[in-house]
């Protein structure tokens, strides 16, 4: 559209009118009564009364019309919140919902796995150290130990499946019983073993090897499968104690001097490495000034017995 540019014509001021009352000459003198100006009439509490504005509201002096404040109900000037108010009434109390508590569940979760995961991790840092061919030799050692238990549960049901299936199972489970009474007897150490196994020999000549230090070394071989232990001539059985004394050690209550000689039945695959693991027995002894050596031998022979005694307490439950 088109704008008009052309100016407009200047508007001439108009005259004022003259005012009859303003004038000078048409003005009539006031009275006395009409000059005064009138008073404001004063309330209860002895305070003028505020005039009224255009819009019949009475008008405050005090009050700035840029500027109001929020009167409260009680007549108190109320100061309006700042933003860091707000927020705070908006966050506390807090308002969960149903969403939020799920996710919060999560989250608790999600942490728990991950310190479990944390604490698993470094029980396995004490393997960090070891060389190469150390892990490869306790990973074998863990192998041996699930094939010698596969083995056993194998043999376990073998058995299972015989006495259920056997004609005459009264003779079978006579002859199971004789097997089973001579496996305990070994272990029991009422009767002699043989079969391979390891030597050690331990020589202590500065007596520094006390006694935790060989029921280590047995408790170490126990773990690795050794089925018979004989140190010098005391066979080592279930029950089995050691203590120090002057000079040497006593296992169950015999005298015992170095250099101690462990004969020992099971796999030699097995007993060795067990012993020669970074930070086992043959380390720690060797820290004690003490000299070990371990062979492997195919046949070793347990000879030393115990005499069968029978339990104070325990009884058989098929009695």
């Amino acid at each position: 559209m088109a704008i008009d540019e052309t100016p407009e014509p200047e508007k001439k001021p108009e005259q004022p009118r003259p005012d009859r009352e303003s004038s000078p000459v048409g003005r009539r003198p006031m009275p006395p009564e009409s000059r005064r100006v009138p008073e404001r009439p004063e309330t209860g509490d002895g305070t003028e009364a505020q005039e009224p504005d255009s819009t019949g509201q009475k008008k405050d002096k005090g009050a700035d019309s840029s500027t109001p404040d929020a009167v409260a109900d009680d007549g108190s000037t109320e100061r309006p919140k700042t933003g860091r108010e707000r927020l705070v009434a908006s966050l506390w109390p807090p308002r969960l919902t149903r969403a939020q508590l799920i996710v919060a569940l999560l989250l608790f979760i999600l942490g728990l796995g991950l310190a479990i995961q944390v604490r698993s991790t470094s029980d396995s840092s004490a393997l960090r150290g070891a060389r190469q061919e150390d892990l490869v030799r306790i990973l074998d050692e863990l192998d041996n130990r699930s094939q010698r238990l596969t083995d056993e549960q194998r043999r376990l049901e073998g058995q299972k499946t015989e006495l259920e299936n056997s004609s005459d199972q009264a003779e079978e489970a006579r002859k199971q019983t004789v097997e089973k009474e001579q496996q305990l007897g070994v272990l029991a150490g009422t009767v002699a073993a043989q079969g391979p196994g390891i030597n050690l020999t331990i020589d202590d000549p500065t007596h520094s090897v006390e006694a935790d230090k060989l029921l280590d070394t047995i408790q170490e071989l126990r773990a690795a499968g050794a089925e018979a232990i004989q140190v010098n001539d005391v066979r080592v059985v279930a029950n089995t104690y050691l203590s120090d004394i002057r000079g040497g050690v006593e296992i169950d209550g015999k005298r015992v001097m170095q250099p101690y000689r462990f004969k020992v039945i099971g796999k030699p695959e097995d007993l060795e490495p067990a012993l020669n693991i970074p930070g086992g027995v043959v380390q720690t002894l060797e820290k004690e000034q003490a000299k070990v050596s371990v062979t492997r031998e195919e046949k070793i022979i347990v000879n030393a017995l115990r005499e069968a005694k029978r339990p104070d307490y325990a009884r058989s439950s098929s009695q």
